[in-house]
């Protein structure tokens, strides 16, 4: 399927009133949630016209949230980055500081929009799903917050991997329900929080964490994550005088790349780039990159890229971060790559875990697995640009939660001596 943009209207325009992106987005859901989305989609717009409601969404991102996040010119790294190109030169690198948010991630700016549109539907209970914790983390933060019962579904695979942020959810109140089937990973909690959600919808919103799922969902998540591209536009032009050269940021459902993405998306001369989970390789169940190796399918309530098989079964995946480890993406990103706007590759797990590394060695920040995969790509991008060029990265979320994982992965690589602390022999570049 090719889906070229509906009109001239501009890219930014999307979704339609159907929540369509061309001939992606939409609502494929039982019959007992059609009404529900409805009145959301009319709270979401009330509430976004609402001058009011935007005040206080304004006043906590900056108060509780600590927005503005920093724009860091990452000199270690743009060192690092022309020592490894064939030039010795490199593009400035620079990053877009969501680590420094509220709870260590981008997602606590969704999640106090979603909360605040809860009280102001009147509903006492939230549901979220989530694979790396941040979301879940976020969500029991947001909830506390404005004093609201909060249930949080993690599949039992990531609870292992993740065990540092179930700790978080439940000292904030919450209650985290294991999921045991399936993968017992992100799909697998998503699915349990839509059967949850179908059976209390009157007494429950679900703050559904990245842009998928049904309308209204990819339109609400990518418009409360929006603030990261609309600081960064200004925080460039303040710092170099222009828009950068080039947006970089992961991809699994996709919320920190489409919120840094968007209000570049009509920018004809910022290119972006979406960084896939490329696992171990390309055969099924090695990685979770669907728009990169997958097709148009249908997958939690919307059409959009999935991995699947011949019989359009959903395919297992594979990625060392569990919050890229899903099989679908959200819509939005469909339309923007089959419209050619926005370019999307896939990174290894072993780039991933030399990027983790770089970065933590180059600038003294520890990542995300998650945004380790967008530090690997535009390392390589960068060196292969020129030295008055500028890549912003998307610096998604910090990496306390994944220094276990990491470090057993950094053994099992290189044996019992490859641990973090001396996986790097050769002294970053100064």
């Amino acid at each position: 399927m090719t889906a070229a943009p509906a009109s001239t209207a501009p890219l930014s325009a999307a979704p339609d009133a159907l929540g369509r992106f061309g001939e992606f987005g939409g609502t494929f859901v039982p019959e007992t949630l059609v009404a529900a989305l409805a009145d959301l989609s009319e709270q979401f717009e009330s509430a976004m016209g609402d001058p009011e409601f935007r005040r206080e969404l304004d006043g906590l991102l900056s108060t509780f949230v600590g927005r503005p996040t920093a724009l860091y010119k990452a000199g270690g790294l743009t060192r690092l980055a022309a020592s490894k190109s064939a030039s010795g030169k490199s593009a400035t690198i620079w990053l877009k500081r969501e680590d420094l948010a509220h709870t260590g991630a981008h997602k606590i700016n969704n999640t106090m929009g979603q909360a605040l549109l809860t009280q102001r539907m009147g509903k006492q209970r939230v549901i979220a799903e989530t694979g790396a914790g941040q979301h879940g983390v976020a969500t029991a933060t947001a909830a506390a917050h404005f004093g609201l019962q909060c249930d949080v579904y993690m599949g039992s695979e990531d609870v292992r991997r993740q065990h540092i942020n179930v700790v978080r959810m439940k000292l904030l109140g919450a209650n985290v329900i294991e999921v045991d089937s399936g993968s017992r990973t992100l799909k697998d909690a998503t699915n349990e929080a839509m059967r949850d959600w179908m059976a209390s919808v009157e007494s429950t919103h679900y703050i559904l964490g990245s842009v998928v799922g049904p309308h209204p969902f990819p339109r609400i998540v990518r418009d409360f994550q929006s603030v990261i591209g609309v600081e960064s536009k200004e925080q460039c032009r303040e710092a170099f005088g222009r828009e950068p050269d080039c947006v970089v940021a992961c991809v699994g459902g996709g919320s920190n790349a489409a919120g840094i993405f968007h209000p570049f998306i009509d920018d004809a001369g910022v290119e972006l780039v979406g960084v896939e989970a490329g696992g171990r390789g390309a055969s099924a169940g090695s990685h979770a990159a669907p728009l990169t190796h997958g097709s148009p399918g249908i997958l939690h309530g919307s059409l959009s890229y999935v991995l699947q098989d011949d019989s359009g079964q959903t395919a297992p995946v594979h990625s060392c971060s569990a919050g890229l480890d899903y099989p679908g993406v959200g819509p939005e990103h469909a339309f923007w790559k089959d419209a050619g706007r926005v370019s999307y590759s896939s990174v290894s797990d072993e780039r991933a875990l030399d990027a983790f590394v770089d970065l933590c060695r180059s600038e003294g920040i520890i990542p995300a697995l998650e945004t380790a995969h967008a530090i690997a790509e535009a390392i390589e991008r960068a060196g292969r640009m020129d030295e008055s060029q500028h890549v912003l990265v998307n610096c998604s979320g910090r990496g306390d939660k994944d220094v276990d994982e990491a470090d057993r992965l950094l053994r099992a690589r290189g044996g019992p001596a490859q641990t973090i602390a001396t996986v790097v022999d050769v002294p970053v570049p100064r």
